[in-house]
């Protein structure tokens, strides 16, 4: 009673203040200052949110409470029958107003296809926020819900962020299901182009990239012709692409073809939040060196420290192999827990390959003229990743067919 009665309050004063009725953003300030949780909802929210959304990366339980109302959203069902059935067990009265996503206002659009070559997806639905990470064309979405001209999406590796409509296209089921059937032909060159015309002197299409992911129309002898996600079409040079069912079974994550495929990306650029050719951070770099390879990794450093096995690095890096990642960043101490904020790959030789400024190769031996101070220093610890640990084995996945 006493934060109704504060909230209440609170508007009339604001309403006092101005000629005309508070604006929505003015409630939503209002009721921010004046209705806190109350206390014997908070440790059951917070429980259910630890069990079903500890990551928020990976899954929404945005929930809270006012007065007796519970209200948020969450993509997650279970969760919020959970925390209704807690509540429901403890006694305490509540009012339900979570939404459930996906939002109705979606229309039964619930799933998208990216676009162009290679679409930014940011921390908030506005163009200068954050780069979270990217998706390349052809990278099947789960559609949660819609603000302003964006979407909040969730990538095949379960990360969450917003994308500008322009950069995809939005299907139902039905139209899901019918791109998922078409043959798929995946692009292989770093970078180049789809043309309007079996010309490369010719108009363009739209740009490529390594991953980027088309539907096959037709085949002539140095062309294929290709169905863009949006219903373009264009025609790409048959050596720079190779059916996805093809590329996925002769997918070899060996030490040799991981070392081999991180060299290819040497030199690119750092771009935080990137996971393409056209710039990577430090764990898409890894990301891309073995999604190339047949097998997707977590998102980001702290999550991929999270899989695969703990190599023994007390005494050395002697029982490191090629492929191996390769964690830094700061011990937990004094109470604070431990950050992971940068991760590498072990190439062999005392050497690491990684994107630092740029993506080069660094060495752990003092006496190396590359050698890395002060990755050293910050060494966490080594992980062997295997197919199982990761989140998706695109070599019997079904992920674009």
């Amino acid at each position: 009673m006493k934060q109704n009665f504060s909230f209440l309050l609170l508007l009339g004063f604001l309403a006092a203040c101005s000629s005309s009725k508070p604006s929505p953003e003015v409630v939503a300030v209002a009721k921010a200052v004046a209705a806190q949780a109350p206390s014997e909802y908070t440790p059951h929210i917070e429980e259910v949110r630890k069990q079903f959304a500890p990551d928020k990366r990976v899954a929404l339980f945005d929930v809270k409470a006012y007065s007796n109302v519970l209200t948020g959203e969450t993509n997650l069902p279970a969760a919020k029958a959970a925390l209704l059935e807690r509540l429901r067990a403890a006694g305490i009265a509540y009012q339900d107003s979570i939404q459930v996503l996906p939002q109705a206002e979606l229309n039964g659009n619930h799933y998208a296809v990216v676009t162009l070559s290679v679409a930014n997806l940011r921390s908030e639905p506005k163009h200068p926020a954050e780069l979270a990470t990217q998706a390349t064309m052809g990278t099947p979405l789960r559609v949660w819900k819609q603000q302003r001209g964006w979407y909040l999406v969730q990538t095949p590796d379960q990360y969450l962020a917003w994308v500008d409509g322009s950069g995809i296209k939005l299907m139902d089921q039905t139209a899901f299901t019918a791109w998922q059937k078409g043959e798929k032909l995946l692009y292989t060159n770093p970078y180049g182009f789809a043309y309007a015309t079996p010309d490369t002197k010719g108009a363009t299409v739209s740009d490529l990239v390594y991953g980027d992911v088309l539907v096959l129309k037709n085949q002539t002898k140095n062309f294929y012709e290709v169905a863009f996600p949006d219903g373009r079409t264009g025609f790409v040079s048959a050596p720079e692409v190779e059916k996805y069912s093809q590329w996925a079974a002769t997918r070899q994550p060996t030490e040799q073809n991981l070392v081999e495929t991180s060299k290819r990306l040497l030199g690119l650029p750092y771009l935080w939040g990137g996971t393409s050719f056209k710039g990577v951070d430090c764990s898409g770099f890894t990301k891309t060196v073995y999604f190339m390879n047949g097998l997707v990794l977590p998102r980001d450093a702290s999550q991929q420290v999270h899989i695969g096995e703990l190599i023994d690095t007390q005494s050395g890096f002697q029982n490191l192999k090629p492929g191996d990642l390769l964690f830094f960043g700061s011990p937990a101490k004094d109470g604070k827990p431990e950050r992971v904020v940068h991760v590498g790959m072990w190439i062999g030789n005392n050497e690491f390959i990684h994107s630092a400024g740029r993506v080069r190769i660094n060495s752990m031996d003092p006496a190396a003229p590359n050698h890395d101070a002060s990755e050293l220093k910050r060494f966490l610890r080594a992980k062997r990743i295997s197919p199982q640990a990761t989140l998706i084995d695109l070599r019997t996945a079904s992920l674009f067919q």
